[in-house]
């Protein structure tokens, strides 16, 4: 026999949605995306698993709101200043969001296919595209260069979390003098492991550079 879902009516007093969220992010960082189930989080919250669907109807709804919650923080810590050029802002904003997402364990996959909430996001998408199109942008080059970064973001640190889940942990597998040692029949990739797989602070500015500097040759902007 098919179990029934509670009513609505009988939503549980003990919960709200920024307690769950907010469990949620704590437990991120001991399981990882993939252990973060809807049973462990109600474990944590001393309730039956069912609860937390007067709140979340799936699991991806709850990774929504997780990454809205994960930009607000960020938002609340950002320091974008005034007088920036389109250039400033794309190195400040994807700085930000880098830092942002290393703060989690699993945070750019969190944030890597999930739908903001509301639109709190929309403020700062709006002060954005109104900097790039008084810079000479239009709106789809506009867009194009932010999402470009954006997305050279959320890749670049989803490979660095690949191989550092969190700062100071480094997965098993990745000694890059092991993988010289192994590769020793071809020189050159094996020395491009520390191009690859250390220093990240270094490569991800290198990176963000080139993409922006791109940006503004392909465009023809200052």
């Amino acid at each position: 026999m098919a179990t029934q879902r509670p009513q609505r009516s009988r939503r549980s007093p003990k919960l709200d949605r920024k307690q769950v969220v907010e469990t949620a992010l704590r437990l991120l960082d001991e399981t990882g995306l993939d252990g973060l189930t809807l049973r462990a989080i109600a474990k944590e919250l001393d309730v039956q698993a069912p609860a937390l669907y007067w709140h979340f109807r799936n699991k991806q709804e709850l990774l929504d709101e997780m990454a809205t919650e994960m930009y607000r923080r960020m938002v609340e810590d950002a320091g974008a200043a005034p007088g920036d050029g389109w250039r400033e802002r794309l190195l400040t904003a994807n700085r930000g969001l880098r830092a942002a997402l290393l703060g989690y364990r699993d945070g750019a996959k969190v944030f890597s296919g999930s739908r903001f909430t509301g639109t709190l996001h929309a403020v700062e998408m709006e002060r954005t595209l109104t900097l790039f199109t008084q810079a000479g942008f239009t709106l789809t080059q506009a867009v194009r260069a932010t999402s470009t970064t954006y997305l050279y973001t959320i890749g670049f640190v989803t490979e660095e979390q690949g191989v550092q889940p969190l700062p100071g942990e480094r997965r098993e597998g990745y000694d890059v003098t092991e993988r010289a040692r192994r590769m020793a029949d071809f020189p050159l990739s094996a020395a491009a492991g520390a191009e690859i797989f250390e220093d990240y602070g270094r490569h991800f500015e290198e990176g963000l550079a080139l993409v922006i500097a791109g940006i503004g040759a392909h465009y023809r902007i200052d």
